[in-house]
């Protein structure tokens, strides 16, 4: 898989929640704080977005809202209208009807919402560089993959069919990719003086060395053999990696098998020493000292924890 793919997988934690909203008149809804990542998705109308602390932002039909880091918000029919309770809903509610709609009015507003389920007790360097609202609005000729996407879904929502309860949350999932792809190519992330995970991915010289460590973890890796796979030389390639990316190789590499090596311990039921050597550990007695300096416990106390939670 290319890196953007490999990231989502190592930090995605299960299949995203949606539910549609159908809205008309005056209405709100307030959205908490979330351990994931939120989104909304407009597929017909306008409302506002409501951000905690920040300016109101307009949604029109066709725009795709992120909130990365599971930030508290709110949505309403107008900037000024106040927030209602927080938003309930029952456990697999496909639809949820707020302001004059309750009583039978037809929809003005409808939009699909919900939750992506992702790792935030590590979040990865790339996520964490996202700011706290990721608005990608519904303009001619840009996103097209994206608006695509969002097309697709307002089908399979608007008019479901055998086989939707499986093709939502794949969508909802090539969504996500979509999104991720758009914020990190935009313009500013391209030019030659960028820096961060969009010019990374860009950069063939550290984007191949990305490639190498997400590929094979297990590798004895040394910055001279990831810059010998990107073709520099030791002290340019340490450089340029820590440059774009923000952290040495080395330290990067050791994240990279960490957090893989928290998906193995909390998905699969491999052996402690099989996830050490997965990640690039001959002896697990060293796997399990370089886990506990960067969790706190031994491997093994940190998956019995972690599946009783």
């Amino acid at each position: 898989m290319d890196s953007l793919s490999q990231v989502v997988a190592v930090m995605r934690t299960g299949r995203p929640h949606s539910f549609r909203l159908q809205a008309a008149g005056t209405w709100s809804w307030r959205y908490p704080p979330v351990r994931g990542a939120a989104f909304h998705v407009v597929l017909q109308g306008s409302c506002w977005l409501l951000p905690a602390g920040g300016e109101p932002i307009a949604l029109a039909a066709g725009d795709v809202v992120l909130f990365p880091h599971g930030t508290g918000h709110g949505l309403a029919d107008r900037s000024e209208t106040p927030l209602a309770a927080p938003c309930q809903t029952e456990a697999g509610a496909h639809t949820v009807v707020a302001g004059t709609a309750a009583t039978g009015a037809e929809p003005e507003v409808v939009a699909v919402c919900g939750q992506y389920l992702v790792d935030r007790e590590r979040p990865h360097p790339m996520f964490a560089e996202l700011p706290d609202v990721v608005h990608l609005p519904n303009r001619l000729g840009r996103y097209p993959a994206l608006h695509t996407a969002v097309e697709l879904l307002g089908r399979e929502v608007d008019a479901p069919e055998p086989g939707s309860d499986a093709i939502v949350p794949a969508l909802l999932d090539v969504l996500f990719h979509y999104i991720l792809r758009a914020w990190l190519t935009r313009e500013d992330c391209t030019r030659p003086e960028s820096r961060g995970w969009g010019a990374a991915l860009k950069d063939d010289v550290v984007g191949a060395a990305l490639a190498a460590i997400h590929t094979a973890p297990e590798r004895a890796w040394t910055v001279e053999s990831l810059g010998a796979e990107a073709g520099l030389s030791r002290a340019a390639f340490a450089r340029r990696f820590t440059t774009l990316v923000g952290m040495a190789p080395l330290a990067y590499l050791t994240w990279w098998r960490m957090t893989t090596a928290t998906r193995l311990l909390l998905d699969t039921d491999l052996p402690v020493g099989a996830v050490a050597r997965r990640v690039g550990y001959t002896s697990e007695f060293a796997f399990a000292a370089a886990f506990k300096r960067e969790y706190g416990r031994p491997p093994g106390r940190y998956r019995s924890e972690r599946a009783a939670a």
